[in-house]
């Protein structure tokens, strides 16, 4: 990986200090700093890692200025039109798409772990109806590390693949029980003859009054999102999941505080933002008002679901989202409805707009999986727990490749102190 190239540091005309330049697969050239401090005792300082790998990977690729986005070298395009969401799981564990055979023992294998145990249902009772499920599941999915320590050995192959196999089977169940929870409904236990996004509608929507039998349609549409979502390379919650990682804690804890940094609405909280946004301009009419204030920098309105801050270009999951938002749409008749002839209105505009098609600000993955999820009947609040659960499939992707890592290191940030300077403490009276 590392180039015969040089970069070239010189400091105050001191002898000029050489560091390697590592060439990628794909994307930008990297500095090798790891000696910078040895060598010189400075920093780089880098707020927000804009020009910083925090990690090698061979998992995902972004080139934001093309709108391509990779899993494993495939294209998001591809997948998304070939495979369901579990070959997509496998090929993010695996680094290979399964064949026939591995498919269908994969299939099997998960199937055996979408129960979770009965204790673990009972935590649900200790939380408000009113908590935010994204608060509900956080606290359960950190809680599997109470019920499975061989987790928590990592140097076993086998513990690693038991404990990807778990979460990717339980966090469905989990995710539905919040919902049911939160609507006051009893939990619905997975049926296994269900494919894996069919079982979890199962579970999201059915009742013990009736079978349940899922639309393949809308069916559809929430496996792709799931793929759209399964990766997306070292943004903040897949960091937060590997600095978590790094210390060697626990697999679930670590994917509990991947959830807690997701939530949050700069980043997995966008789609359900955006609905909000919907709901306040509240009619076609009001359009125009308010993509003139969009473009009011004293405004303090922003367009949500638009731009983004990877995609230079158009987000190519957004691409695919438009299509399936269409056939939803179709398929439960609410092409006519207001707030999605609302969001239609805004699209259209945004997209002919000088001012948007300038500064590339179009609209994003988020944009159109809160308009599929709030149709196929998803509350906001769950847009987030739904981002959670295909994200997870990364996320211990990207765990697994961390701790198996041999340069890896419990990761220490370093920092640019602008505090007071050391001072004495004075006397009670002086003070």
């Amino acid at each position: 990986m590392t180039s015969a190239r040089k970069a070239i540091l010189i400091i105050d005309g001191q002898e000029p200090i050489e560091f390697p330049i590592m060439e990628p697969v794909h994307g930008n050239d990297c500095i090798d700093i790891r000696t910078l401090g040895g060598k010189t005792g400075l920093f780089t300082y880098d707020s927000g890692f804009l020009s910083t790998a925090s990690c090698s990977s061979n998992i995902t690729f972004i080139d934001g200025d093309k709108g391509e986005l990779l899993y494993r070298g495939y294209p998001i395009e591809q997948l998304a039109e070939k495979c369901e969401f579990l070959d997509v799981a496998y090929l993010l564990k695996h680094g290979e798409l399964p064949n026939a055979e591995q498919k269908t023992e994969f299939v099997n294998i998960i199937k055996t772990h979408t129960m979770i145990h009965e204790q673990m249902a009972r935590f649900y009772q200790g939380f408000r109806r009113d908590a935010h499920p994204m608060a509900v599941m956080l606290g359960v999915v950190g809680a599997l590390s109470a019920f499975y320590h061989e987790a928590g050995d990592f140097s076993d192959e086998v513990h690693r693949s038991i404990s990807f196999n778990r979460i990717v089977a339980k966090l469905p169940t989990i995710v539905a029980m919040a919902y049911k929870y939160s609507m006051g409904e009893p939990f619905m236990y997975p049926r296994n003859d269900l494919p894996y996004t069919a079982n979890f509608m199962h579970m999201m929507f059915g009742t013990p009054c009736e079978r349940y039998e899922p639309n393949p349609v809308l069916v559809h549409a929430l496996d792709t999102i799931f793929t759209l979502h399964a990766d997306h390379e070292q943004n903040a919650s897949t960091s937060t999941v590997r600095l978590a990682g790094s210390s060697g804690a626990n697999p679930y804890a670590c994917i509990s505080a991947g959830i807690g940094c997701l939530w949050g609405p700069a980043h997995g909280g966008a789609n359900e933002a955006c609905l909000k946004m919907l709901e306040e301009i509240g009619d076609v009419s009001r359009v125009p008002e308010y993509i003139k204030r969009a473009k009011d920098k004293n405004d303090p309105f922003r367009l949500m679901g638009f731009g983004h801050r990877v995609y230079k270009n158009f987000d190519p999951r957004a691409k695919l989202m438009q299509k399936i938002c269409a056939d939803v749409l179709q398929e439960l008749g609410l092409e006519n409805d207001r707030l999605f002839k609302l969001a239609r209105e805004l699209e259209r505009i945004a997209l002919e707009d000088e001012y948007f098609v300038d500064r590339k600000l179009y609209p994003n993955v988020d944009y159109y999986s809160g308009i599929v999820q709030k149709a196929i009947g998803i509350p906001n609040t769950m847009f987030t727990c739904i981002f959670a659960l295909a994200r997870t499939v990364g996320w211990m992707a990207q765990w697994e490749e961390m701790v198996m890592d041999p340069e890896h290191k419990i990761g220490r940030p370093r920092q640019l102190y602008v505090g007071t300077p050391r001072r004495d403490v004075p006397p009670v009276e002086a003070r």
